[in-house]
């Protein structure tokens, strides 16, 4: 690439004109010996401005969720095992709790308006993996739908969770430890179960008219389930739990 020099000789009022709109730092200097310092002076260039300039981050002092979003300020991940060992970031697992702190306008079905099912302040729990990450306040915040919210969860115990719109909470069914020819099973050959107990039930969806409709399930039910569908939770009680829709379940079962 070429590099452009100048001289004193090269420097006079009659040349400026063709300098300007010229910023100094677009200009090298490769030799300053070739200068006279007496020449290089503001009156020799009147049109030479040197301006600095910053660049400052925007700060942001609320977020609005619009339609049926929900701003949630994420809980922290757990940074030690039960076993009080340090985890490194890799191993943390993603949270899925947090506290909603903004709700939107909720949204439209048909004629009618439906209002986000949560209000400020509620501790929810939600599906994995969805959702827009955002940095606010300081804390890490989740934008995602009113619909992608498993429930409500106050205390520490899965058996507690209110489920929301379509969800079922269901206690899963303990995996069979032998065969039918009475060999033990290990965790690695056991089938994961498909069927529990419902233990808590959602207020169901909302149909074209924006009404909701009762689930066909209702605590207490033996159910059977898709196997892989849901969200799975290892409860304080020693018990599994696991949260889906109610299209995920395949039939009511009884003795």
């Amino acid at each position: 690439m070429a590099t452009s020099q100048l001289t004193a000789s090269m420097i006079s009022s009659r040349n400026l004109a063709s300098f300007e709109g010229f910023r100094l730092s677009s200009l090298q200097f490769p030799s300053i010996s070739h200068l006279r310092m007496d020449t290089l002076t503001q009156k020799s260039f009147p049109r030479f401005v040197v301006k600095a300039s910053t660049v400052s981050a925007l700060k942001y002092t609320s977020i609005k969720p619009l339609g049926d979003r929900v701003l949630v300020k994420i809980n922290e991940a757990d940074e030690k095992s039960e076993g009080g060992i340090i985890l490194p970031t890799t191993a943390q697992t993603k949270p899925q709790g947090g506290e909603v702190v903004a709700v939107g306008e909720g949204k439209s079905v048909g004629k009618s308006k439906v209002e986000i099912s949560v209000k400020t302040g509620a501790r929810v729990v939600y599906s994995k993996y969805i959702g827009t990450e955002v940095d606010f306040n300081g804390s890490k915040h989740l934008i995602l739908k009113d619909d992608d919210i498993i429930g409500i969860l106050e205390t520490d115990e899965v058996k507690d969770l209110k489920p929301l719109n379509d969800r079922i909470l269901i206690q899963v069914a303990q995996a069979e430890e032998k065969t039918a020819g009475g060999l033990f099973l290990t965790d690695a050959t056991k089938d994961k179960p498909s069927i529990g107990t419902v233990i808590a039930v959602g207020p169901g969806s909302v149909d074209e008219k924006g009404n909701k409709r009762p689930l066909s399930v209702t605590p207490g039910n033996t159910v059977l389930y898709s196997k892989y569908a849901g969200n799975d939770f290892k409860a304080k009680d020693g018990f599994d739990y696991i949260t889906l829709r109610a299209s995920d379940v395949i039939a009511v079962l009884s003795q």
